[in-house]
């Protein structure tokens, strides 16, 4: 499988990703569909989700933790973060920051295309 294919199938591992391919597997088993039509669906959501986040994401934020563990697999790169804190910036670029922490976090990102590099 090519890496930018592998690349877009991190939105699968979201909640709505994982709801998609658990209902997909259920037609499958069910025989309400054929397998070569889940797989088609589930190629079109990861080309479909990259898109949306590419062209309609306009938030901002900044990051600052202890940057846990990282690695970096057929551009594919995966960090973990320990106690972040994102400052998440107005869309409307005003004055108005948030400032959310967690425990920890895992960022996944991929090598972008065309005009997003």
């Amino acid at each position: 499988m090519a890496a930018n294919n592998a690349s877009y199938e991190m939105y699968r591992n979201s909640s709505i990703g994982s709801t998609l391919t658990d209902a997909l597997d259920e037609l499958v088993t069910h025989g309400a569909i054929p397998p070569n039509l889940a797989m088609v669906t589930l190629e079109q959501f990861d080309k479909s989700m990259a898109e949306v986040m590419a062209k309609s994401v306009k938030a901002k934020t900044t990051i600052k933790g202890h940057l846990h563990t990282y690695r970096s697999v057929d551009d594919v790169w995966t960090f973990v973060v320990k106690k972040p804190t994102f400052k998440l910036e107005s869309p409307s670029g005003g004055n108005n920051t948030e400032a959310v922490t967690v425990d920890k976090i895992k960022i996944v990102a991929c090598k972008g295309t065309g005009a997003d590099k």
